[in-house]
């Protein structure tokens, strides 16, 4: 069935609005005279949380825990605070309300961890918890396990000689028993804002790792390059593919990872680079393709990455051969608009600047950040809120006018991205103030489900 409502987290946090987080859940029903608004507001009982990524709790994702095959818990980590919401969203899923909350003191005490990051059900129907630092802000991976009945903090999951140097986001196959997990970035350094003389220095993360995932042991490393910064990492949904891809940040890199010949190994390959334009008027003469989230389609036909930074989202087709065909593009914003600060001199892509975003006579500010697709794959949804002191540097008018949630009409036969002028979800205008809107998940299933 199409989606009809959406959950949205938002933040105040670096808005000089001194409210807490809410979890803002959105009409998305064409035929209801509420379309495109917020209806309810679940407000977090502390302050600067900062929400950033939701994810389910045990559901059908979970062949082997006897769940029933629904989607009733969404669990809230946040990035900053170190806090974990659980909110049932199953009794109304209109009106969701806050079931269980562990405190940081919790997290850092039992698992030395903090700086929470993506959320995933396992197969024996716990959840799993990303992180990206310890209590202190220094660089540290891995992840901690919730209870899937209880949602009670059971501890680390992974074996403590193993820990990474940083970690973020994670996703798993477990037909073929792994477990793969992406780098992120030094909470301590990175958390105060985006600096270039960080570079070379190990503030961004450049390695993707491949666990067991019935062991919970690290396995293989492989170093993506250079201040690569790979965020996000997408399976296939076919659940006996051994293949997927994962997106860095500052290299604006694609890397497709797969199952080699060798028996339980694993390999990667670049298979997409979006390159970096020469500009003036910004922070570094050279601005790289920052994607900053990528989604596979639920047939697997297509790969949709945002660029946050150049501003534009790009759909690409999956092809047999293993090198995806870039099949449509649209730009939602971004730092290279026509009129702005800054100036592009040389561009090995575009003829000229694009022209700013006017969608409800409303001007997006702000660049595309997170993405959810429909079942159906003919709706992708995108905000353009990052990370919010990321945001303040780089688009300081988004977080003063509020940023936005839009919906873009995907062409599922021959490709190809239209913005729907019918649909925005204006957060500039909450009633406690203008707000920064994030991660989006539906209840009946998406993209990233």
């Amino acid at each position: 069935p199409r989606e009809e409502v959406a959950y949205v987290t938002c933040t105040y946090r670096n808005t000089c609005t001194d409210q807490p987080d809410f979890l803002a859940t959105v009409d998305l029903n064409p035929r209801s005279p509420h379309y495109g608004q917020v209806i309810h507001r679940l407000p977090m009982p502390n302050l600067k949380d900062e929400l950033n990524c939701a994810g389910w709790g045990p559901a059908c994702g979970c062949f082997d825990s006897g769940a029933a095959p629904k989607r009733t818990k969404l669990v809230l980590p946040c990035l900053i605070s170190s806090r974990i919401y659980v909110v049932d969203v199953g009794s109304q899923c209109r009106a969701p309300r806050i079931c269980k909350m562990i405190e940081p003191v919790d997290v850092f005490w039992k698992c030395n961890k903090g700086y929470l990051g993506t959320t995933h059900p396992l197969p024996n129907g716990d959840v799993l918890v990303a992180n990206m630092g310890d209590p202190a802000g220094n660089g540290k991976g891995g992840f901690v396990v919730l209870d899937g009945e209880t949602f009670e903090l059971k501890g680390n999951w992974e074996n403590e000689c193993e820990v990474p140097p940083t970690g973020y986001d994670f996703w798993y196959q477990a037909r073929h028993n792994v477990l793969v997990s992406s780098a992120g970035v030094v909470p301590r350094v990175a958390g105060r804002a985006f600096n270039p003389d960080d570079f070379k220095k190990g503030v961004f993360g450049r390695r993707l790792n491949v666990w067991n995932l019935s062991c919970r042991s690290l396995t293989q490393c492989f170093d993506l390059g250079e201040d690569s910064l790979p965020l996000h990492v997408r399976f296939l949904h076919n659940p006996d593919a051994a293949e997927g891809y994962v997106g860095c940040a500052l290299s604006g890199a694609v890397f497709r990872f797969y199952k080699s010949c060798e028996a339980n190994n694993w390999a990667v390959e670049e298979v997409i680079r979006i390159p970096a334009k020469d500009v003036s008027g910004w922070i570094m003469p050279k601005m790289p393709a920052f994607i900053a989230d990528l989604l596979i389609s639920p047939d697997d036909r297509f790969l949709f990455v945002s660029n946050w930074l150049h501003g534009d989202i790009r759909q690409y087709e999956l092809g047999r051969n293993c090198k995806p065909r870039l099949v449509g593009q649209v730009f939602v914003g971004g730092s290279i608009l026509r009129g702005g600060p800054v100036t592009v001199c040389r561009d090995e892509e575009l003829k000229c600047q694009p022209e700013p975003l006017v969608v409800k006579c409303k001007r997006v500010y702000g660049g595309p950040a997170k993405l959810q697709l429909s079942l159906d794959g003919k709706r992708l949804y995108v905000t353009n809120s990052f990370y919010s002191t990321w945001d303040k540097q780089f688009y300081p008018s988004m977080v003063r006018e509020g940023s936005v949630m839009l919906q873009l009409d995907v062409d599922t036969e021959k490709g190809g991205l239209a913005v729907n002028k019918n649909f925005l979800v204006d957060f500039g205008k909450e009633p406690l103030g203008p707000c920064l809107a994030h991660e989006i998940r539906f209840p009946g299933g998406d993209a990233k489900t």
